[in-house]
């Protein structure tokens, strides 16, 4: 049996989503269990190396967990061989140069999405790594959630029948930061900075729905700034200058229709922060982020509008649980264990940079929807 040590430069990682998602939850997880292991006994052992602009920041990160390794120099991080694999997790403005040294350097790349802040430099990117010879992926997190695979079992095993239309309803309600501080940080409000609930939320929409359902093929969309003023970390007030909801249609191909309303201005009152109701001619699911149920055509009730007497039928009860079956672990960390034998056994992840791109593309396209004030097609992408 062989442990393929491999080393990983981890750029970006002491910002919540970096710290708590891909090196706690991921990396150090993985460390933890004895690495990945493959079907031969083999297995393979990430060792990461954490990079970041802030000293104090990074070494206090790498201190904190026990890691040795740590540095504020990316390009001597580059120039070391055994650091195979380069990971992304900055800001989006600051992601494309650095995934381009890092293909530069022969690195197999793995990033957070959006990769670009538009689709020509994203395109370029997926462009570059396949020229390159350079493995790459791109996290795709939501569709390892719990509720999600249960949904896609549904899909998979023709549940649905001919699926007609789905509603995704995500969002809550993120404080202004004056009286009480904001769940996120102040540059997703500013526009100037890479921020916008648009292209944040519709790079994750893309690869959700072209997965479960089916690729997506328009978009009509309009945006809105509904709190137009937030208070920073450092307590200074500033203009909100992008887009904190999104309400959209987009049409898939076979004409299922999807309405999607995405917002950091609304207040909670749904099972989950994201809920996904399907509707089929043979039955119908709602999705969480964990949970997902269902309501066959055999069990659906027979409602009749009738607004002068109350409501004899308890709606919510009509429904039933999807059982777990298995044993549901972390999304990112179920990825992060996937790209590695990807890059050491090459076993297939589908999800490249090119899934990335096409993200970036709805994100654009709904952008350009909401200032046409029109539908939008959505075209085929390819290198």
């Amino acid at each position: 049996m062989t442990l393929h040590t491999i080393g990983i430069i981890m750029n970006g990682v002491t910002g919540r989503m970096g710290t708590n998602q891909h090196l706690i939850r991921s990396i150090l997880a993985i460390r933890n269990q004895g690495g990945v292991v493959l079907p031969n006994g083999d297995s393979i052992m990430p060792d990461p190396i954490l990079v970041g602009r802030q000293e104090q920041k990074v070494q206090a990160l790498a201190t904190a967990h026990g890691i040795s390794r740590w540095s504020t120099n990316l390009d001597e991080c580059l120039a070391n061989p055994a650091d195979q694999i380069y990971f992304d997790a900055q800001t989006t403005d600051r992601r494309v140069a650095c995934v381009q040294k890092a293909i530069s350097a022969g690195k197999h790349i793995y990033c957070e999405k959006p990769t670009a802040t538009n689709l020509t430099e994203a395109l370029n990117l997926a462009r570059m790594a396949a020229e390159a010879g350079v493995k790459h992926g791109v996290v795709q997190d939501k569709l390892f959630l719990p509720g999600l695979l249960k949904l896609k079992r549904l899909v998979d095993g023709g549940f649905f029948g001919r699926i007609l239309s789905a509603r995704m309803e995500f969002g809550y309600w993120v404080f202004e930061g004056d009286w009480q501080s904001g769940q996120r940080p102040s540059w997703n409000y500013r526009k100037e900075d890479g921020g916008g609930i648009i292209v944040d939320m519709f790079s994750h929409w893309r690869y959700v729905l072209d997965n479960l359902f089916g690729p997506v093929r328009a978009v009509s969309c309009v945006g809105v700034t509904h709190i137009p003023e937030r208070v920073d970390e450092q307590g200074n007030a500033y203009k909100s200058t992008a887009d904190d909801a999104a309400y959209a249609t987009f049409e898939l191909e076979g004409g299922i229709i999807v309405q999607a309303n995405s917002s950091w201005a609304v207040r909670v009152n749904r099972d989950d922060l994201l809920t996904i109701h399907v509707d089929g001619t043979e039955g119908s699911a709602v999705a969480g982020l964990r949970e997902c149920k269902t309501q066959h055509r055999v069990n659906t009730p027979k409602p009749v509008w009738n607004p002068d007497i109350p409501n004899p039928f308890n709606f919510t009860e009509q429904w039933e649980k999807v059982p777990d079956n298995q044993i549901f672990d972390n999304g990112f960390k179920i990825q992060w264990e996937l790209f590695l034998k990807h890059v050491v056994c090459d076993t297939p992840f589908p999800w490249g940079l090119l899934e990335g791109a096409k993200g970036t593309q709805l994100s654009e396209l709904g952008l350009q929807s909401w200032q046409e004030r029109r539908w939008v097609d959505v075209p085929e992408l390819k290198l």
